[in-house]
């Protein structure tokens, strides 16, 4: 008889037990794996818009038209990992005279992490994430 009784008390506690735990582990873990794939998104973003900046600023004829290619290098580079213009931010230099054969130029190109998921306006800045690129200005155009 005290088998039926403690039976009987037990029933359905562990699909409560299964519950609680899924929320207090699961949902965490969902969440940081998709933090982390949201970092990696930016990583792959700020090197891909560093190297193509790089690349189309040597090629422009005057600084102003490079700078402007730059710029819409890193934006199409933030907008194919699903990245907002205004989370981006470049930087150029250059060793020596700027575009002049044989003349370096580094892009640097930073992009700002927001935690994922939360409503537009919500977002939390919570780091950001920088790469840079050098290209040579060609010495025979």
């Amino acid at each position: 008889m005290d088998n039926a009784r403690t039976e009987e008390r037990q029933e359905g506690s562990s699909i409560i037990e299964f519950i609680f735990l899924v929320v207090l582990l699961l949902v965490p873990l969902v969440y940081l794996v998709v933090g982390a794939a949201s970092i990696q998104a930016a990583s792959y973003a700020a090197v891909g818009a560093a190297d193509h900046a790089a690349k189309v600023f040597v090629t422009a004829e005057e600084e102003g038209q490079a700078q402007a290619r730059a710029s819409d290098a890193v934006r199409r580079a933030a907008a194919n990992m699903e990245i907002s213009a205004d989370r981006t931010n470049f930087s150029y230099s250059c060793n020596g005279v700027c575009l002049s054969p044989g003349s370096t130029v580094t892009i640097q190109v930073s992009i700002e992490i927001n935690l994922p998921l939360l409503p537009e306006g919500w977002g939390w800045r919570t780091g950001n994430v920088s790469s840079n690129a050098t290209q040579r200005v060609d010495l025979y155009g």
